[in-house]
């Protein structure tokens, strides 16, 4: 079915700027209920270091038709599928840095539905990304599927030998931005753009160069390097129109991302976590009957851990350690927990669950960038919007209380995308949504 164009144009876009990724929900459901977005058929560009496509395990599929509820039961691993599910979401252009390679680069088709045994959200992907959180069913288990087209799409930053002097512009612009931000907030009269601007600077950058020394902002068909801007471009436009509305969606730890269990346990018990939750997929080839019985045993393996790791929250005792350990595959409990107590009497094994479910096949990204890097990566970005059509509704995530962005980089990444976006889209309606301490009254 064709989405019905919206009705209502925002005079200026507007930014929704969130801490946690999973509260832009209830702003995307507000742009639906004002007609601003279709109801169905929306698409998502969303650059992030996370595809944040997991599901809710447990939650009942039909969750999603009480929004209240279902915002209760997101979180920022797993808000967007929901949405899919919901029949608002048909296509997510998932752009990552080169750091971030949880999903097989390229296109993904999948059905998005209700398991008929289970009554949860359940889809058809063999990717895993999925298969390692026991998600994949097949179609045939499936009621009132919708199908989902996700691209998986590298974008590389911006070469350090082509950022031209005059570039250095940019971060005065930004500053210039900021400050008028500033003043603008406390003064709605007083709204000089700096637009005009950061368009000249936005004129100065330089995109990355092919093998062949073309330039990949240019018409080049035939040498695009993989992750380049002309290649992002040319992989997402095709399915973005100037007509269409879309969501552009932006975690700042697209630019820096910490992986912060790293923080809180030694490389020793860390070897120990991705031994315990190691993920075992299926072969290439595998037919029903063998993804099947990879997921099944995948889920009672989880199933297993979560309960040890409760039962040790009551008591961490010789004999639980023992009883557990005994268990195939998780021998090695019992250093696990030797290790943990003798640096904290009373670990907190709900936190060291957690960590294991990011063990499985790949390790959360973990890439610190210097203030270079992120100009090159905020190069590339700019690049790329700026051949796409304009977004009806920005969404994005500050992710700093959770360190998944280093907070002390946070307010700087925040600063030069804004500047970007104002360059690229002129005045912004700017909501600093974390700055609130609930998002309760913006529900519609």
């Amino acid at each position: 079915m064709t989405s019905v164009p919206p009705k209502r144009l925002y005079k200026e876009l507007p930014v929704w700027i969130v801490e946690d990724h999973h509260d832009v929900v209830c702003h995307i459901y507000r742009a639906i209920a004002s007609k601003h977005l279709p109801l169905e058929n929306i698409k998502m560009v969303h650059l992030d270091s996370h595809p944040d496509l997991l599901i809710p395990v447990n939650m009942s599929a039909d969750t999603v038709f009480d929004k209240e509820k279902l915002f209760s039961e997101l979180s920022i691993e797993n808000w967007i599928i929901p949405m899919v599910y919901a029949g608002h979401v048909s296509y997510v252009a998932w752009l990552h840095p080169y750091w971030a390679q949880q999903i097989r680069e390229g296109e993904h088709r999948m059905a998005v539905g209700r398991d008929l045994s289970t009554t949860t959200i359940r889809l058809t992907s063999t990717d895993n990304y999925f298969l390692s959180d026991g998600l994949y069913v097949s179609e045939d288990q499936l009621e009132n599927s919708k199908l989902l087209r996700l691209d998986v799409v590298k974008v590389n930053p911006v070469k350090a030998s082509h950022r031209s002097a005059s570039e250095k512009k940019t971060e005065e612009d930004t500053e210039r931005w900021f400050v008028k931000r500033a003043r603008t907030e406390e003064d709605k009269g007083a709204q000089a753009s700096c637009s005009q601007s950061l368009s000249r600077c936005t004129d100065t950058l330089q995109p990355e160069e092919s093998s062949s020394g073309t330039k990949l902002g240019d018409d080049d068909d035939d040498g695009d390097d993989d992750g380049s801007t002309s290649y992002v471009v040319k992989r997402i436009s095709a399915f973005l129109s100037e007509t269409e509305p879309y969501i552009l969606d932006i975690d700042l730890d697209f630019f820096t991302c910490k992986n912060p269990f790293k923080e809180l346990y030694t490389q020793e018990e860390f070897t120990i976590l991705q031994e315990l939750y190691n993920f075992q997929g299926p072969s290439p080839d595998a037919d029903k009957e063998e993804l099947d019985a990879c997921v099944d045993r995948r889920v009672h393996q989880l199933e297993d851990l979560e309960a040890a790791f409760a039962d040790l929250l009551e008591d961490d005792g010789e004999e639980t350690v023992t009883r557990w350990a005994r268990n195939p595959g998780m021998a090695s409990l019992t250093q696990l927990v030797s290790s943990l107590r003798s640096r904290n009497l009373c670990p907190d094994y709900e936190m060291v669950h957690q960590a294991g479910l990011t063990c499985d096949s790949v390790e959360l990204p973990h890439h610190i960038s210097t203030d270079e890097e992120i100009d090159r990566l905020v190069s590339a970005v700019q690049l790329l919007l700026k051949a796409l059509p304009k977004p009806t509704l920005v969404t994005m995530s500050r992710s700093s209380l959770d360190e998944y962005c280093p907070v002390e980089q946070v307010d700087s990444v925040q600063t030069r995308v804004l500047a970007v976006l104002e360059s690229l889209y002129g005045p912004l309606d700017l909501h600093k949504d974390f700055e609130n301490n609930s998002t309760e009254t913006l529900v519609p």
